[in-house]
């Protein structure tokens, strides 16, 4: 269990949170910074149609994230830098999607 924003949040092995209901755009500033990340407006489009779809129970994939009309492939990689899906979606505190190894 780490400590962060002053609450205790479990994360997995990995880091992905245990529990997305306890994820905050302050717990995904604090995440992204450890990623060397310093989160813009655009980001959080992208956490935020992410964290949408976990709920809707779509299955996660870079392809769906590039056509989500809100990024394109290549602009994912330059918003999470050293992988995409993967950094994404911790940031969004949702679990490892089933696509990244």
């Amino acid at each position: 269990m780490e400590t962060l924003v002053n609450t205790a949040i479990e994360f997995t092995a990995e880091g992905y949170l245990k529990n997305m209901d306890q994820w905050t755009p302050e717990l995904a500033r604090e995440l992204a910074a450890k990623e060397g990340i310093t989160l813009t407006d655009k980001h959080f489009e992208v956490l935020n149609w992410l964290r949408e779809k976990q709920k809707e129970g779509v299955q996660l994939s870079m392809r769906k994230v590039g056509a989500s009309g809100i990024v394109d492939i290549k602009q994912l990689y330059a918003l999470f830098p050293g992988g995409p899906l993967k950094i994404s979606s911790k940031l969004a505190g949702i679990p490892k999607p089933a696509s990244c190894v």
